[in-house]
């Protein structure tokens, strides 16, 4: 896995290898140089390789992934996005590409299988021209924060409802679009939990739209289990998001969801179910939405309530780890 230090699929990768080899797998993580992912990764009983996963003009990683593979051994080697795609070499093994979004397929032209985390990408994978039978759906785990200490963020007043967003400060997470909104929801404060290059003009619009006092970009947390148990509501306001981690982490927490309906959260939320769905880059929809679950505890415990019944179906560990023991078994078959 080459990708960046903080991300969803990046976390998750790490989550995943420290998991399947709790759950008994002989897992060997080949990171770029990264010493807190690989700090976490050995907390968790694993040890990784790092590579510099450099450009194209980089040739000793890929030989020195080679050796790396050759000495292990593998039956299969799963290549986590694009640029580990890229350099990962053919061998006595089964290569697997796993995508976390709609991506360029000639990273993967060496792939023996492809695998999505949405069904949605499997379906966009076999539109253009992938066999079905070697593209696979494996949805991702979160970790289960059911019962974690709230922690409230120091940057609040005491005592006001707040709406956490979190991510990064990226234009596709259209955090804009929920600073707009909050306009038009009164009373509540809104926690954006992330770093980026969008900062400066968000924080100019929550100025220019005289919300600034009740709109808080703390940078990131260290850990937010205790945030997002202790919010009010989640909101997903994503332009472009393929899957959605932050949601079903909300809904291990037992947390009620508002999302834009962007390709992620249209899989993952049921609209008035499991959570609340606007349309993409609709402010005025996105407010009345989050003042409709703001203004209702009744149907905030009912969407929480739901969106743990579909955690503990789909999104925790025990059912996922479980699919990719299927998916592992089935490959090496073939």
């Amino acid at each position: 896995m080459a990708g960046a230090a903080m991300g969803g699929a990046e976390l998750f990768f790490e989550r995943l290898c420290i998991a399947q080899a709790g759950d008994g797998l002989d897992v060997l993580p080949v990171i770029r140089r990264n010493a807190g992912r690989a700090a976490r990764l050995r907390a968790g009983g694993v040890e990784a390789h790092e590579l510099a996963f450099g450009g194209r003009a980089d040739l000793a990683t890929g030989l020195r992934l080679r050796r790396l593979l050759k000495r292990f051994r593998p039956r299969v080697v799963v290549a986590w996005m694009n640029r580990a795609a890229r350099l990962a070499p053919r061998g006595d093994w089964v290569l697997a590409g796993r995508l976390g979004g709609f991506y360029d397929l000639s990273y993967y032209r060496r792939c023996d299988h492809l695998i999505g985390n949405t069904r949605g990408i499997v379906r966009w994978l076999v539109e253009q021209g992938w066999p079905a039978a070697r593209a696979h759906y494996l949805p991702n785990f979160a970790v289960d924060i059911h019962g974690a200490a709230p922690r409230r963020p120091a940057c609040l007043p005491p005592g006001v409802p707040f709406v956490l967003a979190l991510g990064r400060l990226h234009r596709n997470k259209a955090f804009d679009v929920l600073i707009r909104a909050m306009v038009h929801v009164r009373g509540a404060h809104l926690v954006i939990a992330g770093e980026g290059p969008e900062r400066p003009a968000l924080e100019r619009l929550a100025r220019d739209l005289g919300v600034a006092d009740r709109v808080h970009l703390p940078g990131w947390f260290d850990g937010t289990a205790g945030i997002v148990s202790a919010c009010d509501l989640l909101v997903c306001p994503s332009r472009h998001e393929p899957l959605g981690n932050v949601i079903i982490e909300a809904f291990s927490a037992v947390r009620p969801v508002v999302a834009a309906a962007a390709q992620g959260p249209v899989e993952l939320i049921t609209d008035g179910g499991n959570g609340l769905l606007a349309p993409i880059e609709d402010d005025r929809a996105l407010a009345d939405a989050i003042s409709a679950v703001l203004a209702d505890p009744a149907l905030a415990a009912r969407l929480g309530q739901a969106g743990r019944d579909a955690f503990d179906r789909h999104y925790a560990q025990a059912p996922v780890l479980a699919s990719w023991r299927r998916f592992l078994a089935d490959v090496e078959k073939v």
